[in-house]
């Protein structure tokens, strides 16, 4: 049986805060080269129930792309989420909850992008750049 839990989770300043629901949270990592530009490293999201953000304080968004959103606390600069334009999606940012929600790496898309300063160690799904593609192209979630 999958219970879900609720995560709670601010900005670096505080002044935006965050609840989800997740039912088994699970971290993705993206080395894609925007999510490297907007965190200036990897952005690691946790899975969460679809429709279930729920964000106050002063967030902001930018359109990064046709498809894709990327929003930051308009205070302190925070990374908040991805999000994707055609369905409505965000995915909130690990680094908002305490421990990262204790949740661990199952995922990382575009991992042949991965900068050679870093690589995250384990088992779990290693996704290239086609195969990111192809895996969203296709219309599946990931996960």
């Amino acid at each position: 049986m999958v219970q879900t839990q609720t995560l709670k989770g601010q900005c670096l300043c505080g002044a935006v805060t965050v609840t989800v629901q997740s039912e088994n949270p699970r971290l993705q990592a993206c080395h894609c080269d925007m999510c490297r530009r907007h965190t200036s490293s990897v952005f690691i999201s946790v899975d969460t129930v679809p429709g279930t953000l729920e964000v106050a304080g002063p967030a902001q968004s930018f359109a990064s792309s046709d498809w894709a959103e990327r929003g930051f606390c308009g205070t302190c600069g925070s990374t908040l989420w991805y999000g994707t334009v055609h369905d409505g999606m965000r995915h909130p940012a690990a680094g908002l909850f305490d421990n990262a929600a204790g949740a661990t790496l199952k995922l990382e898309y575009f991992a042949d992008q991965c900068p050679g300063g870093y690589r995250f160690e384990g088992a779990h799904r290693r996704l290239s750049t086609a195969e990111t593609i192809a895996l969203f192209s296709d219309g599946e979630d990931g996960a």
